[in-house]
């Protein structure tokens, strides 16, 4: 379901914002206007070694600063990054590109606009993270159809039985300690592993 427009409002009002810009006439019209549109805002300048973890949006100035020290204060973290540029040299380009911005915006600063970039880039930064997030769950899934794979082929040569028959019982064993098909399949190949090791085989039982 898309947001609608109040609801935009409040999440942007929500936001914990940091701006990494010098304190100078650009630095101080950012974090007014941010805060007339109700973020909480804190800036800071030099660039600090660590920033804290509450941060969900970085406003950080690139220019011909190497993006690989930016990207790495701000890689553990992860938020929403929108970069201010005041020239578009190929420092500043590639800079843009290590940090991964979800939205850029220019010198000198002009109300119009922060507003629309501000809001693109928690969009792109959602997308990005429910992106990530399916990724992850269609790994995981792979992984363990793989483990129950393996765990199959052991059952199947330790019982002498074909492994359609193997998976059934894997299944079976599962649903009997309610637990998932991937956590007795890590279990067996651990198991089996082990005894391999030792130079001695599994003896998968019957588990009634």
């Amino acid at each position: 379901m898309k947001p609608g427009p109040r609801r935009i409002l409040d999440e942007l009002r929500s936001s914990q914002v940091l701006v990494l810009h010098p304190n100078d006439e650009d630095g101080r019209l950012l974090t007014d206007h941010l805060r007339r549109l109700g973020c909480s805002v804190q800036a800071m300048w030099p660039l600090p070694r660590s920033i804290p973890s509450r941060y969900d949006v970085v406003f950080v100035q690139v220019d011909d600063r190497p993006g690989e020290a930016l990207a790495g204060l701000l890689a553990e973290h992860d938020p929403a990054v929108i970069a201010i540029m005041t020239y578009e040299t190929p420092t500043a380009m590639q800079s843009i590109l290590d940090l991964n911005a979800h939205a850029v915006i220019s010198k000198p600063l002009r109300p119009f606009g922060i507003l629309a970039q501000f809001v693109l880039a928690r969009h792109r930064r959602s997308f990005e993270g429910r992106l990530a997030g399916k990724v992850r769950k269609l790994e995981d899934t792979l992984r363990g159809r793989r483990t129950v794979e393996r765990a199959t082929k052991v059952i199947s040569a330790a019982r002498g039985i074909g492994e359609d028959e193997a998976y059934r019982f894997l299944r079976d064993q599962a649903t009997s300690r309610q637990i998932s098909m991937t956590a007795v399949a890590e279990s067996i190949i651990t198991a089996h592993e082990a005894l391999t090791g030792l130079g001695l085989s599994i003896a998968v039982g019957t588990g009634k």
